[in-house]
C-alpha cells in the first residue's frame, strides 16, 4: 500500500482511520435507507443527555 513509506500515528488517524470510519458508517446508513429501513438522525446520533 505505502511501499517504503510510513506515516506518523496522528497523521494516520487524521488522514486514514477517521475518514475510513465515517465513509463506512455513511455507506452502511445509505444502504440501510435504500433497503427501506426507517433510520433518522437520532438513530445515528443516539440518545442525548437532556436535563429537566
Amino acid at each position: 500500500w505505502l511501499q517504503g513509506k510510513w506515516l506518523r500515528g496522528d497523521d494516520y488517524l487524521i488522514h486514514v482511520a477517521i475518514p475510513n470510519f465515517f465513509f463506512h458508517a455513511t455507506m452502511a446508513y445509505a444502504i440501510l435507507r435504500h433497503n427501506g429501513v426507517d433510520l433518522g438522525k437520532m438513530d445515528y446520533i443516539g440518545s442525548l443527555p437532556t436535563q429537566d
